[in-house]
């Protein structure tokens, strides 16, 4: 039996967790009060009544938490701390394993550029580290150590209200560039400076990532900011399939060469699908994805809070991933505008599909092995190993049958 315990036991990724979006509450509300900044309510409970809510009308309700979370991450403190508590937060469920994204430009002020946001978020990641490292649960226990990973995300579109960088931007570039074009170029000029800071600084910047609105803004404005980070060595997700169709997803891996692909959730939606013949076409990409082994990082909840078709979540289309063969992860999205915990997506994905054993193993080891691991590859194989002798370790301690040779994967 899968039980709650095992699950919160068993060692765990994140590979798709943005840090504006997994505040903890309490502190949102203390940094807010410290800057001088006005929020609906002063108290835990009244903004889980006005913001941080269960369920959403729409993605627009959704996204208006982060007006107040990006508000307080104004400075290298607000930013380590927030790294730091998430870094804990992850730990005491159970994930070892994190790669953490945002998109630095939201964050850059005078005094304060993308490097200073990157070295302030590795900071405080790195501090939850090593006290993880010296605590009873490795030296005794024999838990796995925590390891994390950067990954930065440039916007598909934007205005000047998004921060004072892109404010500065548009009013350079606006009137002589078409918008499709200054976001391009943001996009290059964010990928240059997190490669530089990677090369000259040692941070562990460990991918590239394209989130905004999916439709009208087409992949294809960022190619050459891709381009940049595939010539560099630079791993690359992008955020597709979440709000428009298969074909966003085709262009991530074909116009932009993601290794991996965030939500991936509209993937076998024919009725999204341009092409002449839709289910040749999306048979085709989903075998494409199975193939090239291009793992979904996919996040049920915030789905279900922001897509009005997905009523439960066994309208989710994981069940068929799953069946497909496809390699997939399991996330939080958002910490705190979701209210969850990987946990609590591996709870959800296993009463709802009736997921054996071996699914539950192959759903947790692939967010290690498709990670972006920060060091070497022999590092990351060892790493993996760890993972997977403390899983199997845990499962036979909660009574887990073992994978045998002929279960379902």
């Amino acid at each position: 039996m899968i039980t709650d315990e095992l699950l919160r036991a068993l060692p765990k990724s994140d590979l798709h967790c943005h840090l504006d979006g997994s505040l903890r509450l309490e502190s949102l509300i203390e940094m807010a009060r410290e800057r001088s900044i006005k929020l609906p309510s002063d108290t835990p409970e009244g903004m889980r009544e006005l913001v941080f809510k269960e369920t959403y009308r729409d993605l627009p309700e959704y996204l208006h938490g982060f007006a107040f979370t990006c508000a307080v991450l104004i400075d290298a403190e607000a930013l380590e701390r927030a790294a730091y508590e998430l870094g804990q937060d992850c730990l005491a469920e159970g994930v070892c394993y994190l790669e953490v994204r945002f998109a630095p430009q939201l964050h850059v002020r005078p005094g304060l550029n993308v490097s200073d946001v990157l070295k302030a978020i590795d900071k405080g990641l790195d501090r939850a580290r090593r006290e993880h490292e010296r605590s009873e649960a490795v030296t005794e226990r024999g838990q796995p150590p925590f390891r994390y990973g950067l990954i930065t995300c440039a916007m598909r579109n934007f205005s000047a209200g998004f921060s004072p960088y892109y404010r500065g931007l548009i009013e350079a570039l606006g009137s002589h560039w078409p918008m499709k074009d200054v976001y391009g170029i943001a996009s290059q000029t964010l990928v240059r400076e997190v490669i530089e800071a990677r090369d000259r600084l040692g941070i562990p910047v460990v991918g590239f990532d394209l989130a905004g609105a999916e439709a009208g803004h087409p992949a294809s404005d960022h190619k050459r900011a891709y381009d940049y980070a595939h010539r560099h060595f630079l791993k690359k997700t992008v955020h597709a399939g979440e709000a428009y169709g298969p074909e966003s997803i085709f262009q991530a891996i074909t116009l932009l060469h993601a290794d991996r692909v965030g939500h991936g959730t509209h993937l076998f939606r024919l009725d999204l699908v341009r092409a002449d013949d839709p289910v040749r076409y999306v048979r085709q990409l989903a075998e494409y994805i199975a193939d090239r082994r291009i793992t979904l990082e996919v996040c049920i909840t915030s789905n279900l809070q922001t897509l009005p078709e997905l009523r439960r979540v066994e309208d989710h289309p994981l069940g068929r991933m799953i069946d497909e063969r496809l390699s997939v992860t399991l996330c939080t999205d958002n910490r705190l505008v979701s209210s969850t915990t990987v946990s609590r997506e591996l709870r959800l994905a296993v009463d709802a599909f009736k997921l054996q054993p071996s699914h539950l193993r192959n759903l947790v080891l692939h967010g290690f092995k498709r990670s972006f691991y920060a060091g070497s590859y022999r590092d990351k194989r060892n790493y993996v190993r760890q993972i997977i002798d403390y899983y199997d370790k845990v499962a036979a301690a909660h009574d887990l049958p073992p994978v045998r040779r002929g279960d379902p994967v």
